[in-house]
């Protein structure tokens, strides 16, 4: 399930809390492209240690102790963290995302699932649940900027779960979610070529 939100309810409901996160993430990315940040200001120093914050629970880990193999590849997805890890089938290529994570302990599942379908341009659809309680929602929302699920999605096995992009990147970083583990657009095109149908998942 994703946060089927249309853009007027996200910004009811982001608008203020989710520039934190925004910024944070910003500051990784622009001291990630720098060789050699200054530190002479106080500022810098100051943005330096956020960014060391955020980093500190963004470790790379070992897939041994989730998965028997990487057979397929396989999918970590730490909800504490709110982090992917991705391993391809040979362990050549590892991969570490920052994601979104459900709102809520009811919302969110645990255990092991895997890819059963990837969809490109996928549709989006509310689920009777969220039609329930949100009745004024549209029940379809086609492939473009306004879907929840941005511009890829790998269904799991578990109805109405996926891994999918967002558009409102405000989100990652965030419990922002109605089950689902959303990634930025970009992160999600580059796991969608990584993985295929049967790539292992597991969520902790």
């Amino acid at each position: 399930m994703s946060d089927p939100k249309t853009p007027f309810l996200d910004r009811r409901l982001f608008i203020g809390a989710g520039a934190a996160v925004a910024g944070t993430f910003a500051a990784a990315r622009v001291l990630a492209q720098t060789e050699s940040p200054p530190a002479s200001t106080e500022v810098e120093r100051d943005l330096s240690e956020v960014v060391r914050r955020n980093i500190s629970s963004f470790r790379s880990l070992d897939w041994r102790p989730y998965f028997a193999s990487t057979r397929n590849g396989a999918i970590l997805v730490d909800i504490t963290s709110r982090a992917l890890h991705f391993w391809n089938e040979d362990q050549s290529v590892y991969k570490l995302y920052p994601t979104s994570v459900p709102l809520t302990e009811d919302l969110t599942r645990v255990g092991r699932t895997e890819v059963v379908q990837k969809v490109e341009g996928p549709t989006w659809r509310p689920t009777p649940s969220m039609k329930e309680r949100n009745p004024e929602w549209p029940d379809v929302i086609p492939a473009g900027p306004g879907n929840p699920l941005g511009t890829h999605a790998l269904y799991l096995s578990w109805t109405y779960y996926r891994i999918h992009g967002t558009h409102d990147t405000r989100k990652i970083g965030r419990r922002s979610s109605n089950g689902c583990v959303g990634l930025y657009n970009e992160h999600i095109a580059e796991l969608f070529a990584l993985t295929k149908v049967g790539t292992q998942v597991l969520l902790i």
